[in-house]
């Protein structure tokens, strides 16, 4: 799967990945390859990704996440201080 993690200012990773995991609005959840299409708010709360170079962390202040065809696209407001 693709991610690509993007703020207002940059972007802050972009590449293959095994799995992500990211805090909903309703709760966390997990992307794995082959998920079905989903568009979801973000609250703050970290994400997880994992890639080939091991478990990457992230904590953001909230966002939007797009699922669509094996390319996950994080919109995230900014990241936790």
């Amino acid at each position: 799967m693709y991610l690509e993690i993007i703020t207002p200012d940059k972007k802050l990773f972009a590449g293959e990945v095994t799995a992500v995991t990211l805090p909903g609005k309703k709760g966390s959840f997990q992307v794995l390859k082959d998920h079905a299409p989903l568009i979801s708010t973000l609250e703050s709360g970290k994400i997880r990704y994992k890639t080939a170079q091991g478990e990457q962390n992230l904590e953001i202040l909230g966002g939007v996440a797009e699922v669509l065809k094996n390319k996950i696209l994080v919109l995230v407001e900014g990241l936790k201080k």
